[in-house]
């Protein structure tokens, strides 16, 4: 077992995703506020996660759902204020947790004072802030930004058409308006995202998710020029803010991690790291999902499409950081999507007993649904997948707009799921059977076994392909645990004495699985977790 370098909190650390204007709109105007997240954190605490991550907070027109910035120093009006996420924070602290804020770090809102200055037909401190390419070159991607008084270059977006990139320089200049990374303007873009780091660190944040982590620097094809940016943040930080922690969204662990950052998620956006559970372009069709995903019960998945890229990455950071696999996101479905409930607890029974960070998005523990036929808004449509169908407002109970705001149903961020059997907070919370129950016992377990903490080792016993069920080892100094997983339909039985010196097994948390003398019989949809004495 091995201890990676950064906050000692991070080999505890269980993260929860808050997405701000849908989880608990405080003041009655139809969308989720700072104040609302602040009434919260007991309930996020009592769930076992001891991190928030808020996706973007700041000024914005919200072409993007807030990842489209006007203002990097200013929480956006209608959060709340700067004073309200100092308050959080405070709060946060109270109860032993910690909060991350989103830092958008490579691109703008077109409407930002920075593009504005930037955009003008003259020169400015902010002209080569962005990246322009000449009129003249049909560069893909460059937009133009017509006006009076504006240049005639055209600039490139980092997103969407209206989130132009900030210019970190190029590792390999190949035209005269490329601008190497050691360019002025450049390093005047790297300072002024430091700068912004600390405004929020001294605010009482204790860290930041990178969205985007891996597109500031252009033509860098051997990631040298987006490592040392990175390493340098990280160096600093390390120097002037140790308990600060740097998570990407970069879902390329073996890069990101020797980069700088303690923790990279492993998403759908690199085919196959999120294979096991839904790939990015998976569809619902019938009982299962088009690829076929292993978290199914057709029992048409592969468990090595997710495992052998898992484990490249794994073998390289586990000495140097944290692999997280969250519940899902503001990007992904919800487990819940064409699934019922015990389907999705084996695949919690994996995720929360995973080496790494764990990370529940906001509602995936009371199994929120996925409604794909929400309204367009805020930029949710993205390649025919609606985004928001995974971004309604969460539900706290069978009262009006399901405790989520007292505004008319009209004025709700998002409609809230209209179905009568819709799960909310109150019914789950003294249920002993419920879902939030459920994950509450997952994480007690994770804390109180040595063997299932975020740095213990890692190793599978059974994952062959195109077979059932998935089992692995993990084991601490003083202790070994068994996992074993079938999402599958069908019953499955096989032998883990040839892989395992296995002991007597107790069963810490099972259900349809049963653990004798090294060898293993799992019902339909089952799993256990087992401790090997």
């Amino acid at each position: 077992m091995a201890i990676p370098p950064g906050p000692n909190w991070l080999q505890t650390a269980v993260f929860y995703q808050v997405y701000p204007q849908s989880y608990y709109d405080f003041n009655g105007d139809g969308i989720g506020d700072l104040p609302g997240i602040t009434t919260k954190l007991d309930y996020i605490a009592s769930i076992g996660c001891n991190t928030v991550w808020l996706n973007p907070i700041f000024e914005s027109p919200f072409g993007d759902a807030g990842y489209d910035i006007a203002d990097f120093y200013k929480v956006a009006p209608r959060y709340g204020t700067n004073e309200d996420f100092k308050q959080l924070c405070v709060e946060a602290h109270q109860r032993g947790l910690r909060v991350c804020l989103d830092l958008v770090a490579g691109h703008t809102s077109v409407v930002s004072h920075w593009f504005q200055e930037s955009a003008l037909d003259w020169p400015n401190q902010y002209s080569n802030w962005y990246i322009w390419t000449p009129a003249a070159e049909h560069v893909t991607g460059a937009q133009p930004y017509p006006g009076q008084d504006r240049r005639s270059e055209r600039y490139l977006p980092n997103f969407f058409h209206f989130q132009p990139a900030l210019n970190y320089g190029y590792a390999k200049p190949e035209a005269p308006w490329q601008l190497p990374t050691t360019h002025p303007a450049c390093i005047r873009v790297r300072e002024e995202l430091k700068n912004i780091m600390k405004f929020w660190l001294e605010a009482g944040a204790d860290g930041f998710r990178v969205d985007l982590a891996s597109s500031l620097i252009r033509n860098d094809p051997d990631h040298q020029a987006i490592t040392a940016l990175w390493g340098y943040f990280r160096s600093w930080l390390d120097k002037e803010h140790p308990e600060t922690v740097l998570i990407s969204e970069w879902s390329n662990p073996a890069i990101s991690i020797p980069a700088g950052f303690h923790i990279d998620f492993l998403l759908q956006f690199n085919e196959p790291a999120y294979a096991f559970l839904i790939g990015p372009k998976s569809q619902v069709e019938g009982n299962g999902r088009k690829p076929p995903a292993f978290f199914e019960r057709a029992g048409k998945g592969n468990i090595q499409d997710f495992l052998g890229n898992y484990l490249k990455h794994y073998s390289v950071t586990k000495s140097r950081g944290y692999i997280s696999l969250p519940s899902s996101n503001h990007d992904m479905p919800r487990p819940m999507w064409g699934r019922d409930l015990q389907e999705v607890r084996t695949i919690f029974s994996m995720l929360l007993t995973m080496p790494g960070a764990p990370c529940i998005y906001y509602g995936d523990e009371i199994g929120l649904n996925f409604l794909p036929d929400s309204p367009n808004k805020e930029g949710g449509l993205l390649d025919n997948i609606q985004r928001c169908g995974s971004r309604t407002p969460m539900q706290w109970s069978k009262e009006i707009n399901a405790g989520f705001s007292t505004a008319p149903a009209d004025k709700l961020y998002l409609p809230i799921d209209s179905s009568a059997s819709r799960p909310d907070v109150a019914s789950q919370q003294n249920d002993p059977a419920s879902q939030l129950n459920f994950v509450r016992d997952l994480l007690k377990l994770r804390r109180e076994n040595p063997a299932l903490a975020n740095t213990a080792d890692f190793e599978p016993l059974y994952a062959e392909k195109n077979q059932y069920p998935f089992v692995y080892l993990r084991a601490a100094t003083m202790q070994r645990v068994v996992v074993a997983i079938n999402p599958a339909a069908n019953a499955c039985t096989v032998t883990l004495g040839a892989a395992v010196k296995l002991g007597s097994a107790r069963p810490l948390l099972s259900h349809g699985a049963v653990l004798h003398d090294g060898r293993l019989e799992m019902g339909p949809i089952s799993f256990g977790i087992f401790a090997i004495e």
